[in-house]
């Protein structure tokens, strides 16, 4: 594991913009006249929509710089080539609530992960329409929410999942099998902040018992998708994604066991990358710096 960076002293830079020359250039210039040292860069072209990506881990040596004066000072440069651009302190843990339903594999492998310093995040908060998992929440010293969700109390729900988002200061949501679909509006409002996972047999085995489904249907490869929440049901920018193959001689419940470790696993890569900054979306694509 990579020792954490230093408080106040690592910062992570992610942009995109239209594609021109000089812009590698532009941005190490920028660092360089503010003490920064660049530790790690990654970019990307995008030719075909004529698009430019970039992530640069840097830190600073001169301690009077800080994330403030770095940010005013780098927006002429950005508004100089049209940039999108986010600066966050590497050092911050994201603020990560997490929904849940009855199923809670990947609830576990995060609060897991999170207890032995693999993801570095904090959760102020768990939020389930059931009480299931209340006792794995108290164990791990994590409020835990009960918000029932009927067709009736549905808007009061998500309502009340917002008063938490804002109160709470949360950057990300994580779906980690709640089994609930968000409204539209609420899809709006958690924009580029909200990863949803589901089994990758999607188109092909909608509805209940998808595990069941695919055995009779003798399938190969069981597998997840873990993308960003939009208004288009599971059909968000994908994050990442993963299979293991299977044969004829797995029964539906072995399917499911296999299925909920390839759930967990991607779910907890798309977390870690979105909260080290190295996740930024292409359109209906993200481009995913590792």
């Amino acid at each position: 594991m990579s020792p954490r960076p230093q408080p106040g002293r690592e910062f992570v830079l992610t942009l995109s913009c239209p594609d021109r020359a000089g812009l590698v250039h532009a941005v190490a210039t920028y660092l360089v006249s503010h003490s920064g040292n660049i530790l790690e860069s990654q970019q990307f072209d995008d030719r075909r929509q004529d698009r430019f990506f970039m992530r640069v881990h840097f830190d600073v040596l001169d301690p009077d710089v800080s994330l403030a004066e770095l940010r005013t000072g780098f927006g002429p440069v950005a508004e100089s080539h049209r940039i999108t651009w986010q600066l966050h302190d590497a050092s911050t843990p994201t603020r990560t609530l997490i929904m849940v339903s009855k199923f809670g594999h990947c609830l576990n492998d995060l609060l897991f992960r999170r207890s032995t310093g693999a993801l570095k995040v904090d959760i102020p908060a768990i939020v389930s329409n059931h009480r299931t998992f209340e006792p794995l929440a108290r164990n791990y010293g994590i409020p835990f929410h009960h918000i029932p969700v009927t067709p009736e109390t549905k808007h009061e729900a998500e309502a009340r999942l917002l008063r938490l988002v804002d109160e709470l200061d949360v950057d990300l949501v994580v779906l980690a099998r709640y089994m609930q679909i968000l409204s539209d509006d609420l899809c709006k409002q958690l924009d580029g902040r909200a990863i949803n996972i589901h089994h990758s047999f999607l188109p092909s085995f909608k509805g209940a018992r998808p595990y069941v489904q695919a055995h009779e249907r003798g399938v190969k490869l069981v597998g997840a998708t873990a993308h960003y929440v939009t208004s288009d049901l599971d059909e968000g920018p994908i994050i990442e994604q993963d299979v293991v193959r299977v044969d004829h001689s797995r029964a539906p419940d072995e399917l499911v066991t296999m299925g909920r470790d390839v759930e967990a696993q991607v779910l907890a890569r798309a977390v870690e990358w979105h909260s080290e900054s190295r996740v930024l979306v292409n359109g209906n694509r993200t481009v995913v710096f590792r």
